[in-house]
C-alpha cells in the first residue's frame, strides 16, 4: 500500500539546552505536520511519498536530503528558485506542553495546487496511490482556489479507489476566520474516509463542550474511520457502527509534546495500511506519540523511535 503526505517543511529550532544567564542554546531541524506523519510512517515500514514545494537554498536540499534519508519519495515536489522554507520556535512548559512562533510568510509550499501546470504534474503523481493524507494545516496554507482545485482532485481520486486520511488539526492564526476554517473542512471532511482528530482543535474550532457532541457532529459525514485523540484520556474510535474507548498509556518522562499527535497518526496509519484492526492501530499510534514525547523536537532520532516502539510493542507468546 502505498500513501503520499501533502503539506509543508520547515526549518525548526527547539530548545537543547540553557547558558549562563539563562540564555537558551536551540538545535536546528526540520519538521511539519504532515511531514513529520511521513518520516514516522516510512520509519514504519510503508512506503511514502511527500508533496510539497521547496526553494533552491541550502535548507530545501537539506530537507531534500533528510526525507531521501528516511525513504521518502520525493519525486512530486518542485523547487522554486529564489524562495525557502518557513521556520518556527518551540517553547517547553515545565510539563513538556509546546508553544510555537512561526515565520512562514513567504514559504513556497503555500504555493501548493496554485499553478495549472503543476497541478497537472501532481495528478499523474498522486491517482496511483492507494491513500493520500493531509491536514488543516495544508488546507489553511493554501489559497481558497487551490484548494478548490484540490477538493475536486479528492473527488476524483476517491472515485477511482483511493482513499483519503484527514487530521482537522486547526491553528487559528492561519486562518482569515474562524467561519472560514469551518466552511473548508465541512467542506472537505466528507471527502474523507479516515479522520484521525483532536479534541482540544474541535473545542477550538467548534466550541464542543465534550467528546459526544464532537462524535455526533462529525458522524454526518459517514466517515469509515473517525479516531478522536484526547491526549492522555482515552482514545475513542468510530467504525463499523461501535464506538470504542481505548486507554494511553502513561508516559511519565515527558519532554516535548510537538509532534505526538503527528507521531499517533503515523503509527496509525502504518499499522492500517499493513492490516491491522483499527484498534490495534490506536495502540501502535499510542506508542508512536509515547516515543516521541520523551525527546525534544518533532522528529527524534531514527534509532531511539524503532527502539522504544519495539519496546513497547505486544509480544505474540507461541503455545
Amino acid at each position: 500500500m502505498k500513501i503520499a503526505a501533502l503539506g509543508e517543511v520547515m526549518v525548526e529550532l527547539a530548545p537543547h539546552s540553557v547558558q549562563g544567564a539563562g540564555t537558551a542554546l536551540m538545535a536546528q531541524s526540520y519538521a511539519g505536520d504532515t511531514y513529520n506523519t511521513a518520516v514516522y510512517m516510512a520509519r514504519s515500514g510503508v512506503q511514502v511519498s511527500y508533496v510539497t514545494l521547496l526553494g533552491d537554498d541550502p535548507f530545501s536540499e537539506q530537507i531534500l536530503q533528510r526525507m531521501r534519508g528516511e525513504g521518502i519519495e520525493t519525486s512530486a515536489i518542485e523547487q522554486l528558485p529564489g524562495r525557502c522554507p518557513g521556520l518556527y520556535a518551540i517553547q517547553n512548559s515545565a510539563d513538556g506542553e509546546r508553544h510555537f512562533t512561526y515565520w512562514r510568510g513567504e514559504s513556497p509550499a503555500r504555493e501548493l495546487f496554485a499553478d495549472s501546470e503543476a497541478r497537472a504534474r501532481l495528478r499523474s503523481c498522486l491517482l496511483p496511490m492507494d491513500y493520500l493524507y493531509l491536514s488543516g494545516i495544508t488546507l489553511a496554507i493554501m489559497a481558497p482556489e487551490a484548494r478548490e482545485h484540490l477538493l475536486a482532485f479528492l473527488v476524483a481520486f476517491r472515485g477511482q479507489g483511493g482513499r483519503v486520511a484527514f487530521d482537522s488539526n486547526y491553528r487559528s492564526r492561519l486562518w482569515q476566520s474562524r467561519d472560514a476554517a469551518r466552511a473548508t473542512l465541512t467542506a472537505f471532511l466528507p471527502q474523507t474516509d479516515i479522520a484521525l482528530l483532536t479534541f482540544e482543535d474541535e473545542q477550538s474550532l467548534w466550541g464542543d463542550r465534550n467528546a459526544g457532541r464532537c462524535l455526533d457532529r462529525n458522524g454526518r459525514y459517514r466517515l469509515a474511520e473517525l479516531v478522536l485523540k484526547r491526549g492522555a484520556d482515552s482514545v475513542l474510535l468510530q467504525y463499523d457502527g461501535e464506538l470504542s474507548a481505548i486507554d494511553v498509556p502513561p508516559v511519565a518522562d515527558v519532554v516535548d509534546t510537538t509532534g505526538a499527535g503527528d507521531a499517533f497518526n503515523a503509527g496509525y496509519l502504518a499499522a492500517r495500511l499493513q492490516g491491522a484492526e483499527p484498534e490495534s492501530a490506536v495502540c501502535a499510534g499510542n506508542r508512536c506519540a509515547a516515543a516521541v514525547i520523551r525527546h525534544r523536537g518533532a522528529i527524534i532520532p531514527a534509532a531511539q523511535f524503532c527502539l522504544q516502539v519495539a519496546s513497547t510493542a505486544p509480544r505474540l507468546v507461541r503455545a
